[in-house]
């Protein structure tokens, strides 16, 4: 993939499936999918890579059968990140500028944020996102887009995810190995909601929760700004373990079991229904009922919306969220799950589906909570080259020379080569705020139209 093509090509690196996306935007600004692949993942523990080379042949695998069913060919792609090591925080910062009279330029923003990225963080950890919130100029609060107004102090509230370095290079390790580059590093929260929410739900106040197979993502929308993001360490693989204890079953059946007669309400489930279940080894079939099943299910999904409801109260916004909360990714797929969520947080809940922002034939088949992520991840990938080209095209490049060189820099490396921490540090700094900048601008063209 060629940063002048109208191809994004993502990968989305889970605990139980890798995937491999190809995608176009049409002329009416939908995304068009035009491959995907998905494979077992058995190198992932709880969204971090653990064993490199089984990772690195299913992205082979993947990025294999999607070119041939595409017919393209790409070589950059968006990777998203999560994992039980993610985490994020709040920070306030400031600049002061040589004149009041001097209206605030990108630059100024650019700056504030770039300092952003030098505050104290833990040893072994890196800023992976800077978000910016809202902007303070000269104790005028609550400014979406301080650009072209004038003041001496320029302040803003940002939303910060940190991430282990080890585990991004890791995922970084695994694409190179598979012959490809990384064009940037997506949160996966963030993804999903591009995805799956709507603007209203943004606006209103909104909580995304995306269950995987070894994590559970949320992100906290208010006022169409990022307020909290969070990686719960579990997700739908500890509904089937559990299964698997509980009934003293083997893995592949209680993921079945799980599929095709779990329930998330125990108290509905018919009683006088049971299923058959094959014995281990030739012993004898196992005969387990609906209701065993369904109260097995329903006391760990409580746990996890347990941890999402603290992760609510956290952000500060729980009281905030008025349009509830939107369920997404694989495990999202359990029955009556949108129930059990009503009845243990009092907020309505829904299904989130990616089929807002699709089109075409591949529409129906991709139409599915578990591809959330992965059509967020090509969303933001157009959203970083529009962004990219709009800031090329209105002369940005005499501005930042160091960044394009740095990105000329990074297209042309070998596969083995890494660059040094400083340079990507200042290219993840440029590229990152841009793409949180052209959303905070494109947000407040509609505000003003």
């Amino acid at each position: 993939m060629n940063s002048n093509e109208q191809y994004v090509a993502a990968i989305d690196i889970g605990t139980t499936k890798i995937v491999s996306i190809v995608g176009k935007k049409n002329p009416n600004s939908k995304i068009e999918i035009l491959g995907l692949s998905k494979a077992p993942s058995n190198g992932v523990k709880r969204g971090v890579v653990l064993n490199i080379e089984e990772t690195v042949s299913a992205i082979e695998s993947t990025v294999d059968d999607v070119q041939k069913r595409s017919g393209i060919v790409f070589t950059d792609v968006f990777v998203g990140i999560a994992g039980q090591h993610i985490k994020s925080m709040k920070s306030r910062g400031y600049i002061n500028r040589d004149s009041i009279d001097d209206e605030i330029k990108k630059e100024d923003v650019f700056n504030l944020t770039e300092d952003m990225h030098k505050i104290p963080i833990d040893i072994g950890e890196e800023i992976i996102h800077v978000i910016p919130q809202n902007f303070i100029v000269d104790n005028e609060t609550g400014v979406k887009n301080p650009i072209g107004m004038c003041g001496k102090r320029l302040e803003a509230n940002f939303h910060i995810v940190i991430g282990q370095v080890a585990s991004a290079k890791n995922i970084e390790k695994c694409i190179r190995k598979s012959g490809l580059k990384v064009k940037d590093l997506i949160l996966e929260p963030l993804a999903s909601s591009d995805a799956v929410l709507t603007d209203d739900e943004k606006e209103a106040g909104v909580v995304l929760v995306d269950i995987g197979g070894g994590t559970t993502d949320v992100a906290v929308y208010y006022d169409n700004i990022i307020r909290h993001t969070a990686v719960i360490p579990f997700g739908g693989n500890v509904v089937t373990r559990d299964i698997k204890e509980g009934c003293s079953i083997l893995q592949r059946y209680a993921e079945q079991l799980k599929v095709q007669y779990g329930s998330a309400l125990g108290d509905i489930a018919p009683e006088d229904k049971v299923v058959s279940v094959p014995g281990i080894s030739g012993r004898d079939p196992k005969e387990i009922s609906f209701k065993s099943l369904a109260y097995i299910i329903q006391s760990r999904m409580e746990e996890i919306i347990d941890a999402v409801n603290f992760e609510m109260q956290t952000s500060g916004y729980a009281e905030k969220i008025s349009a509830g909360v939107v369920l997404t990714g694989g495990g999202a797929m359990l029955k009556h799950l949108p129930q059990l969520v009503k009845f243990k947080t009092a907020m309505d809940a829904r299904i989130g589906l990616p089929n807002e922002h699709l089109s075409g034939n591949s529409r129906d088949e991709i139409n599915q909570p578990m591809f959330s992520t992965s059509v967020g991840l090509i969303m933001r990938g157009f959203d970083y080259l529009e962004t990219y080209r709009s800031n090329f095209n209105a002369g940005e490049k005499s501005e930042m020379p160091d960044e394009q060189e740095m990105l000329e820099k990074s297209r042309g490396e070998e596969t083995e080569n890494v660059m040094s921490e400083e340079t990507d540090g200042k290219m993840s700094w440029a590229e990152k705020f841009k793409k949180s900048l052209s959303k905070m601008f494109e947000t407040e063209d509609q505000d003003i139209s």
